[in-house]
């Protein structure tokens, strides 16, 4: 790099604050709101492993925030330097601005403030063994956070979250994934969009359906893409997306219980999926 180009390179800033009227806390205190997530295109992550995973995977940020009390730990300075590389702002607070900032009374010590990123649908061409999910007007965060969990667990592709569904970058969603939200890619559609994208999909399209005739375990899933399709938490698959599907699946249940929660449902899916289709190593003796 020239010195020319250095020059040039954007150089962030680290400030002190410690008033929890700074406009700066202000901003992001407001990002617990969908409505200003939206406006800024950004959102909140916690904890110091979450920030570092997300520069490492490519991820803009836009501030960092750590308490005081982090002053002169090593993995945090060097975070903060590369953060004001990046041409970002760092901010020094203290913890009742972190606690006010994350909603907590024992905050993690860092937070990062990062860009929203959507993978457009059309771009997404599976291939081979791939591993979609689509995710019908999800509502809960614990659910939608804990299946993009299990999605980077069993090392599927991505998420499309069809219809008006919880927000993926909400604090809530965010803190489920624990910290997958920065490794599985997301698209979201309308259900005409995902309609009119599925015509095109070349390999199998499942769905989990309370009247589904094919029990889950007898399919095999392996040598073409699969596109798992689940249903709200609420009112399952309507009948638009379960008509698109190739094969409406059920999980048997033997206990009083008609069906199972969605995140539980998704995972226990994606692992056969994965036994049959992934094929991905298993550790002697399981």
């Amino acid at each position: 790099m020239s010195a020319t180009e250095q020059h040039r390179r954007p150089v962030g800033q680290v400030k002190e604050v410690t008033s929890l009227a700074n406009p700066l806390v202000k901003d992001i205190k407001a990002l617990a709101l969908k409505k200003f997530r939206d406006e800024q295109h950004a959102f909140m992550a916690e904890g110091l492993k979450l920030v570092i995973d997300a520069l490492d995977l490519g991820w803009s940020i836009k501030t960092l925030v750590f308490a005081k009390s982090a002053h002169g730990n090593a993995a945090v300075e060097k975070i903060a330097a590369r953060t004001v590389a990046a041409g970002a702002l760092v901010l020094e607070v203290s913890e009742k601005v972190l606690s006010a900032i994350t909603r907590r009374d024992n905050p993690q010590m860092v937070v990062g403030v990062f860009t929203q990123k959507y993978l457009p649908l059309k771009d997404i061409r599976p291939a081979g063994d791939d591993v979609w999910v689509a995710l019908d007007r999800v509502r809960d965060p614990g659910n939608l956070g804990t299946v993009m969990r299990t999605i980077d667990a069993v090392g599927a592709k991505g998420l499309i979250l069809v219809g008006d569904t919880t927000d993926p970058f909400s604090l809530e969603t965010v803190r489920a994934t624990m910290g997958s939200v920065f490794a599985v890619p997301i698209a979201r559609a309308t259900a005409e969009q995902f309609l009119a994208w599925r015509k095109s999909f070349p390999g199998l399209v499942a769905g989990t359906h309370l009247k589904g005739a094919v029990d889950y375990r007898s399919v095999d899933y392996g040598g073409r893409p699969v596109l798992l399709l689940m249903g709200n938490e609420q009112q399952g698959l309507p009948d638009e997306l379960a008509a698109a599907c190739d094969k409406l699946l059920r999980i048997p249940q033997a206990g009083r219980a008609d069906s199972l929660n969605l995140a539980v449902a998704t995972a226990v899916m994606l692992y056969e999926v994965r036994r049959t289709a992934l094929k991905l190593p298993t550790e002697a003796g399981q």
